[in-house]
């Protein structure tokens, strides 16, 4: 049956692909030597989103870790990357479990997210409520972009200056 909703799947395919090659790319980066591969992926690799807000002002970084207990996280910062690690723990044993449908998706990961300029690296903040870890910072007010006021000169001094 079709929908009387016109669905473009176009850009829905276009996002979806460019989520799955962020994923891959960012699993990529971030495989640590000596690791078995098998465990790279199968492993969890949480959602991220990146922003500064509308008046350019402060930085924003959601994190979402449903399951997950934020003393099981960490933060770090290194030059201009801020790095979300940690893991996700299967609290039960079903080893000998025979699976009608599994998603659910376990074990460490780790998602690096680069900082824009002016990020107040020493002011971040990171708050965790309900599954969603919310990383904050403000922008240096010297970072921020400034209006550049453009001069209109009469016709004849701008040929005589060319």
């Amino acid at each position: 049956m079709r929908s009387l909703i016109p669905r473009d799947t176009f850009f829905q395919d276009l996002f979806d692909f460019r989520r799955d090659f962020d994923q891959i790319f960012n699993r990529f980066l971030s495989w640590p030597s000596g690791q078995e591969e098998s465990t790279m992926t199968a492993g969890f690799s949480p959602a991220i989103e990146s922003f500064i807000d509308k008046d350019g002002r402060k930085f924003h970084c959601q994190v979402m870790l449903p399951g997950i207990d934020p003393k099981d996280v960490n933060l770090q910062v290194l030059g201009n990357t801020l790095t979300i690690s940690g893991e996700r723990s299967n609290s039960r044993e079903t080893k000998e479990a025979d699976y009608l449908h599994r998603e659910i998706t376990y074990g460490s990961f780790q998602r690096s997210v680069s900082l824009p300029e002016g990020v107040e690296k020493d002011k971040l903040n990171a708050e965790y409520r309900n599954g969603m870890l919310e990383i904050t910072a403000p922008i240096a007010a010297a970072a921020l972009p400034r209006k550049v006021e453009i001069k209109a000169l009469p016709q004849a001094a701008r040929h005589a200056n060319a």
